[in-house]
């Protein structure tokens, strides 16, 4: 054996034990919430809470880099989903209106930025950690386990700007594996949320088509949309949030939930706590709050949209990437955790749960 293959050999001995060992870190994270290894969980003393009244604002941070990300605590309660038959520019996907329950959770106060999005994406806090000579810990090979997009074949943010403005063009698949990413990078349960959620924390306590009132005169001081935005997104938490103090949830760039889209949905399913329509196909899936290019009536609280496969015509690969929405410059998203963290069966059966199961053809 020469020298040279023997440092191959070696080399991919080593990439082996460690990727294993990282998937076993990874399994044991999941394994149940209540036997964590402390040393998986990054200290945020402000993120523990014991019941809702507990709940504090807080901010999570992304370790190896500058960056956090700032979480709202969310009541639990009850509302009127959907909108009535006489709220202007409503749309028949909206009804039947019905009552929800929904338990108390935090939220991110803003949309997930591009910093943040690419700390994961392009690997930026791996990267920075050996740059600075940091020794390799327990949450680094639990982060290792978690797959990362393929390079994309274009800018993804279109030359609109990135830094703290909000990532888009990812597909829900690549916004559930950045909660996955985050999760482990914490050590704290982060997803999607659900549709009822995302409409319950949008409205803030309100019962109007908009968290602050039926009328748009206001609306300028509250989102970004068609008419002032410039034709681009815009830099996140720079207008008024909602009463439950929430940045753009109106406008600026509509966001991914868990849900499958179904325009019956509402009068179809009878689940009140809690609901969610687990996605068993890839289209169409739902996003919420319109987006920069939207005009008004689409930033409505109660408004639904689903995706589809036009949002990938400008991606040229085949198959067309698993990650990557090219066509989708006004969808982002933010993050939800809840208070009480679902167990791994549950997590299983309903809020991870998503089909087809997608893999990217170079994994």
């Amino acid at each position: 054996m020469t020298l040279s293959s023997y440092r191959v050999r070696v080399l991919a001995g080593s990439l082996i034990f460690f990727t294993t060992v990282g998937m076993v870190v990874v399994r044991v994270l999941a394994d149940d919430a209540t036997r964590r290894r402390p040393e998986l969980i990054v200290p945020v003393p402000d993120a523990v809470a014991a019941s809702a009244a507990d709940m504090k604002a807080y901010a999570d941070p992304l370790e190896h880099t500058d960056l956090e990300i700032a979480m709202v605590p969310i009541p639990g309660g009850k509302f009127m989903m959907g909108s009535s038959e006489h709220e202007a520019h409503r749309n028949e996907d909206e009804g039947a209106v019905r009552e929800v329950e929904i338990s108390p959770f935090w939220m991110g106060k803003f949309e997930i930025t591009w910093d943040q999005y690419d700390a994961w994406r392009e690997n930026i806090d791996q990267l920075r950690r050996k740059l600075l000579s940091i020794k390799v810990g327990p949450r680094d090979l639990v982060v290792d386990g978690v797959s990362k997009p393929t390079e994309e074949y274009t800018d993804m943010s279109f030359g609109m700007g990135k830094g703290d403005y909000p990532a888009i063009c990812m597909t829900q698949h690549a916004a559930r594996v950045f909660c996955q990413w985050l999760s482990v990078k914490t050590g704290r349960y982060y997803r999607l949320p659900t549709e009822a959620e995302w409409e319950y924390a949008c409205r803030g306590g309100t019962a109007t088509a908009y968290s602050f009132g039926d009328d748009t005169a206001d609306i300028d001081e509250y989102a970004w949309y068609f008419d002032n935005s410039d034709d681009t997104y815009q830099r996140v938490g720079k207008k008024k949030p909602n009463p439950w103090g929430l940045h753009d949830m109106h406008g600026n760039v509509a966001e991914w939930v868990l849900d499958q889209y179904d325009a019956a949905y509402y009068g179809r399913d009878g689940n009140t706590l809690d609901p969610l329509n687990v996605p068993t196909k890839i289209y169409p899936r739902v996003v919420r709050g319109g987006g920069w290019d939207d005009d008004p009536e689409m930033l409505r609280s109660a408004v639904r949209e689903g995706s589809s496969d036009e949002w990938k015509d400008q991606d040229p690969q085949i198959p067309r990437s698993i990650w990557y929405h090219t066509d989708a410059l006004g969808v982002g998203f933010r993050v939800v955790r809840p208070l009480t963290e679902p167990s791994d069966e549950q997590k299983a059966a309903k809020w991870d749960k998503a089909a087809p199961e997608q893999k990217d053809p170079e994994e």
